[in-house]
């Protein structure tokens, strides 16, 4: 996954590509994506209408690593998580260059998670539940 110039984005550009795919989206379309928890529930439903549309990975990637980049940024803001690059163990692990560590020092991959509900669908997959069901999360932060 990477933005549109082909460069993959390390963990200072993360907050800026999830407020640009929210402007992207919301300019078209009349989406709640405010960072809420809530608003995790209309993620798996664009991701969900994404595998209806029959479209394959490649035909949606940037849309997938703004809707992962979206997803890892309210976990900063709602659950207490730093942006991370990475180390070449964890990017080998999880696939992917960036995501976020919890405040007692546990990482998640926002990106592997959206690519997840995209591929296996289904309600294990959900990134609403995902975060309600989240290790590590600090209650009530708004950053």
């Amino acid at each position: 996954m990477s933005r549109m110039d082909g460069r993959v984005p390390g963990a200072s550009e993360m907050r800026s590509c999830a407020a640009g795919f929210v402007a992207r989206v919301t300019a078209r379309n009349r989406l709640p994506l405010d960072y809420s928890v809530a608003s995790l529930r209309v993620v798996d439903f664009l991701i969900d209408g994404l595998r209806k549309g029959g479209a394959g990975r490649e035909q949606v990637r940037e849309m997938l690593f703004g809707l992962g980049a979206y997803v890892g940024e309210v976990l900063v803001r709602r659950a207490g998580a730093v942006w991370v690059d990475f180390d070449a163990d964890q990017r080998e692990y999880f696939g992917q260059p960036v995501g976020v560590r919890m405040s007692d020092g546990r990482v998640w991959n926002p990106l592997g998670k959206v690519g997840n509900r995209f591929e296996l669908g289904g309600p294990g997959e959900s990134l609403q539940t995902f975060y309600l069901t989240l290790h590590g999360r600090a209650r009530g932060v708004v950053a």
